[in-house]
């Protein structure tokens, strides 16, 4: 069996910026507060008629460019999202329309901020097991829409935005090894508690707000800094290696003070922790994608180089993938 990794990678956020002023004052903070507390300077906001099939379908549009691929060799399409554009059609069967990946299997997953490790993940299993085809796989969120404006938790961290990465048989190196996991017994830190099948969207539930996106930030904290250090690690000696051999670390891109905190607890000081939060906040599903991407179009990533993806967000869940960079085409 060949080696499966990632051909390409793609990404897209939307044009306008929000800044720390334009959150601060409904927020009850200013400016300085939010950059102390998230090192957070700017967010991107997608314009009125976007949703997220259409920056998922840029995002796409650029991977498969890159990988040199038309549409129509991609055979799995997974979109990752908890923003989806509406609870029925699925949001990945919208871009698929909009790319042309006619004949593709499509699906959604919402494991939120997690959901973009787990993509590739389950696009590694289906390559696999169907040799010679190729997944996309997308993270895209738009948080904006449901976001309280007036709840400094979470305005001051969120954005939208998407990124893509087509994955399929590489010549060496590739996927090593992943990790997931998931904590149900958390879910309530990260919530919106509205418009679903228990409490369906009221008048009152609107009055009241419960569409909105709440979390307990101190609870979100607790939970990555008990849980995401040691998979880390026994993600890596599983796979024969040490945390020392690690040269790049792409985690979801939370907060900056507990990215921060997260390198180190983790034992990851000395790789190069690839960050993009300080331009465009907490993306959710989108922002690890966001980051390899980055890391990846600006020069970063060599071939043969030790790669550790981190997702960890709402559920709650852990993602974490292991792979060796092969390079985009």
């Amino acid at each position: 069996m060949s080696a499966i990794g990632i051909l390409a990678t793609g990404a897209y956020v939307p044009k306008q910026i929000v800044t720390g002023e334009d959150v601060a004052g409904p927020a009850g903070v200013t400016p300085e507060w939010i950059e102390r507390k998230t090192q957070i300077a700017a967010r991107r906001y997608a314009a009125p008629d976007e949703a997220t099939s259409d920056l998922a379908a840029h995002a796409a549009a650029q991977a498969l460019d890159r990988a040199g691929l038309d549409a129509s060799a991609i055979r799995y399409l997974i979109v990752s999202t908890s923003t989806p554009d509406s609870p029925q059609p699925p949001t990945s069967y919208l871009v698929q329309n909009l790319l042309g990946t006619t004949g593709a299997a499509c699906l959604d997953i919402n494991v939120v901020c997690s959901g973009f490790v787990y993509g590739l993940a389950l696009a590694r299993a289906l390559v696999a097991q169907d040799p010679g085809t190729y997944a996309l796989v997308v993270a895209a969120d738009v948080y904006s829409r449901i976001l309280d404006v007036t709840d400094r938790k979470t305005v001051v961290l969120l954005g939208d935005g998407a990124g893509a990465a087509v994955v399929g048989p590489v010549p060496t190196g590739g996927f090593l090894d992943m990790e997931l996991s998931s904590h149900g017994h958390a879910h309530g830190l990260i919530s919106v508690t509205a418009g679903g099948s228990r409490t369906p969207t009221t008048h009152e539930t609107v009055d009241n707000g419960d569409h909105l996106f709440r979390m307990d930030g101190r609870g979100v904290r607790d939970f990555v800094m008990d849980t995401v250090p040691g998979a880390l690690r026994t993600l890596v000696e599983r796979a024969g290696h040490q945390l020392a051999d690690v040269g790049h670390f792409v985690p979801h891109q939370a907060n900056g003070v507990m990215l921060s905190e997260l390198v180190t607890r983790s034992g990851l000081d000395h790789a190069h922790t690839h960050r993009n939060l300080e331009r465009y906040g907490n993306t959710g599903s989108a922002s690890t994608a966001l980051a390899l991407d980055d890391a990846a179009t600006n020069g970063h990533l060599h071939d043969g180089d030790l790669v550790l993806l981190a997702g960890f967000g709402g559920g709650m869940s852990l993602g974490a993938a292991l792979l060796r960079w092969t390079g985009q085409r």
